[in-house]
């Protein structure tokens, strides 16, 4: 069995998640679907303290590619669309022929099985709702929970305080039976049938065997990995137990290689089509919701960084602040920055940055600083205002270069 260096499996890792490769001139559409099509999924959250969760994987490979792009990709006109809405690492967009291989976890809402169970209920003790709600959609075409005859307002309790029509339509678009045809205003689900957001052929397509689309799901979460070990591989798209028996059905077809990673003490596989850079040199602010940044416990395995969303901690008991961005440079994550984007006022706040041990704090500041100021003009702000918190701010703010263009 080969052996690999802790080293090596980092840059396998990164190179497989298109960390590290140059930055297009200028990025386009092409770039922005070759990028999704290589993660597999884009993770969709609904904070927005600095970006929506999907924008940013996009912008710590690519650069300042156009937000729009992506837009299109997912809730563009029929023939724009290369995207689709479901729940792959969590609600995800997805490239729209992965549709077919999700089939099974439809199925499984529509019986109730697994995280889908409370809302399978709701439609077993509703129905009529859930009939009326499907023929209203079918009649007047997309709509939003609020555009219901309701009006989306009625009983409210469970279920994050989702209305009534609101868990209809949620019930059909996780059984499949909905789709997301787009989104409006504050991020809010436009619901449509399947017939009328995705293309003909995708709906056409054979849907496989639990155990088929589960082994490509494995495939697909190695090939965007790189490296990695069984429970890496399920949780990519959230599998379950079963994906065990896949990792070691690709590594009878060869497409799984076992190996031995210095340092961990579990069994690891690589990818036989993964990359083994010589040298790594990246720049980049990743996000928290970042596929990178998926599984905390691989994050740590590969290099050694600790790392929590401090979202839902309470003030008081944050170490690094609430919003905060891994920086990784090199090969290594080097620091740490809270931020803040104001749009009102066109100012991107970094309410705190950290180094790592270890690391030289003048020259994390002056790589960190480009890549900043790069955030703050894709994010169409004027300045970056740095605040004192953080060892790393004094040096960072003595280095911010001046965004061009009028403040």
């Amino acid at each position: 069995m080969e052996r690999i260096s802790e080293r090596m499996a980092r840059r396998i890792a990164l190179a497989a998640q298109g960390i590290g490769r140059a930055r297009p001139a200028a990025p386009a559409r092409r770039h922005v679907l070759g990028l999704v099509r290589s993660l597999g999924a884009l993770q969709i959250d609904s904070v927005n303290v600095l970006a929506r969760a999907h924008y940013m994987p996009g912008f710590s490979r690519l650069g300042a590619y156009p937000r729009e792009a992506l837009d299109s990709l997912a809730w563009g006109r029929k023939p724009e669309r290369a995207l689709f809405e479901y729940w792959g690492h969590e609600a995800s967009l997805l490239p729209l022929p992965f549709q077919p291989l999700f089939r099974w976890r439809m199925a499984r809402a529509e019986r109730g099985q697994g995280m889908w169970s409370g809302l399978a209920l709701f439609a077993t003790e509703h129905k009529r709702q859930i009939s009326a709600a499907l023929a209203e959609i079918r009649a007047g075409g997309a709509m939003a929970a609020a555009d219901l005859s309701d009006g989306g307002t009625s009983r409210r309790g469970g279920w994050w305080g989702w209305s009534e029509g609101k868990r209809a339509l949620e019930y059909l678009f996780w059984s499949g039976q909905l789709a997301v045809a787009g989104r409006r205003g504050n991020f809010e689900r436009l619901y449509d049938l399947p017939e009328r957001v995705l293309p003909a052929a995708i709906l056409a397509s054979p849907t496989p065997a639990e155990r088929d689309a589960q082994r490509m799901l494995v495939s697909l979460a190695a090939r965007a990995l790189g490296i990695g070990t069984e429970g890496d591989f399920a949780r990519y798209f959230r599998l379950g137990p079963g994906a065990k028996e896949r990792v070691a059905e690709l590594v009878e077809t060869g497409e799984l290689i076992p190996i031995e990673v210095v340092g961990w003490n579990r069994p690891a596989f690589l990818h036989r089509d993964a990359a083994r850079p010589r040298r790594l040199a990246a720049n980049a602010l990743v996000s928290p919701f970042d596929p990178l940044l998926w599984e905390r416990d691989r994050t740590e395995r590969l290099f050694g960084f600790r790392y929590r969303i401090e979202i839902y901690v309470p003030a008081h008991k944050r170490t690094h602040g609430y919003y905060v961005l891994p920086f990784l440079m090199g090969e290594r994550f080097a620091a740490r920055v809270d931020l803040k984007a104001d749009r009102q006022e066109r100012v991107l706040h970094v309410l705190a940055a950290y180094a790592e041990e270890a690391t030289d704090r003048a020259a994390v500041a002056e790589a960190l600083a480009p890549e900043l100021a790069a955030l703050a003009t894709w994010l169409d702000l004027a300045r970056v205002r740095i605040a004192g918190r953080g060892d790393l701010a004094p040096p960072l703010k003595a280095g911010m270069p001046k965004i061009p263009g009028p403040a």
